[in-house]
């Protein structure tokens, strides 16, 4: 769970952008942005020794990362829709700008002069009341948990509901395959866009927080490749939310298998390099993508830039 739901949720952010025609591969620098400011903010909470739950501090936490996602989201918006930039070159900028920000802030912001922000984990709780003593699900989703998630599931559950049951979705899905015939029954295609965008900023920047807080005690200005690896997860989804959902259990999986490798009975034994196994998910990223990629139904109009006067 801690690998595959920042996985789901930054890759069903992706979703959102590509389906409204903007490819975003901006996701790695949105969840760096995103987790930088969620620690940071829990980091002053917590050393200000202000009486808070844990729960809530997660939560506000959340919503500070998601804010600042959407408001990064916002420069490749303008530059993909307004200006008609290079969306990748857009994207790039992005992910090259959040570590050397992370970096330089997280330098000036540390006691010890370090770029390095650390926090304590407030957030896991051992066992869910009555949940977490049912066979098999109890343990995979009721003890040693975070309220992270259950977000998760929520996030993908709404999306699916946005996307498919809704008026907006409909729209957005509309834009990304055929902006022109969009337009000619008056739906606002650069809205729909900047509207894809911003959803794609506000769960990168989600997900990045929710990768972090699991896993780490400190954020050290990276997400290990996460972001990409979640275009990966939404590539091989094929763009839809339940898909998705299974392809990041399946990375989620390896990513798993990778960092446990050495305590795993039936692993450690083998005479194989620990490095092998933390390679393994993005060698089959690269396979998976390989033989799937003549067969994707990627949106017909993704990373075409609209303009409305030159139909």
């Amino acid at each position: 769970m801690f690998f595959a739901i920042p996985l789901l949720i930054v890759a069903l952010g992706g979703m959102f952008s590509e389906r409204s025609g903007v490819v975003n591969i901006a996701l790695e620098g949105l969840m760096i942005f995103g987790a930088f400011t969620g620690v940071v903010f829990i980091g002053i909470i917590q050393k200000s020794g202000a009486h808070i739950d844990g729960q809530m501090l997660l939560l506000l936490a959340v919503l500070i990362a998601g804010a600042v996602g959407a408001l990064v989201s916002l420069a490749h918006a303008y530059s993909a829709i307004n200006m008609k930039a290079d969306q990748i070159i857009s994207g790039t900028a992005i992910n090259m700008l959040a570590p050397a920000f992370a970096i330089f802030v997280g330098r000036r912001i540390s006691e010890k002069g370090t770029q390095q922000v650390h926090f304590e984990d407030w957030f896991r709780f051992d066992s869910v009341p009555k949940l977490g003593d049912l066979p098999i699900i109890g343990d995979l989703f009721f003890k040693n948990a975070y309220l992270t998630t259950y977000l998760g599931f929520l996030i993908l559950f709404i999306s699916w509901i946005v996307l498919y049951k809704t008026r907006f979705g409909l729209r957005l899905r509309s834009c990304g395959e055929h902006p022109q015939a969009a337009d000619s029954v008056g739906i606002n295609v650069y809205k729909m866009r900047y509207a894809g965008v911003i959803i794609s900023g506000i769960l990168a920047g989600i997900g990045g927080l929710v990768f972090v807080i699991p896993t780490s005690r400190e954020f050290n200005a990276t997400v290990s490749g996460y972001g990409f690896l979640a275009l990966a997860v939404l590539i091989f989804g094929q763009w839809k939310p339940l898909r998705i959902l299974f392809t990041a259990f399946f990375f989620g999986l390896l990513k798993a298998v990778a960092a446990s490798s050495s305590g795993l009975p039936v692993l450690k034994d083998i005479p194989i390099s620990s490095y092998f196994y933390k390679m393994m998910p993005y060698v089959i990223t690269l396979i998976v993508l390989t033989f799937t990629s003549k067969n994707s139904q990627a949106p017909k109009a993704e990373g075409i830039p609209y303009d409305k006067g030159g139909r």
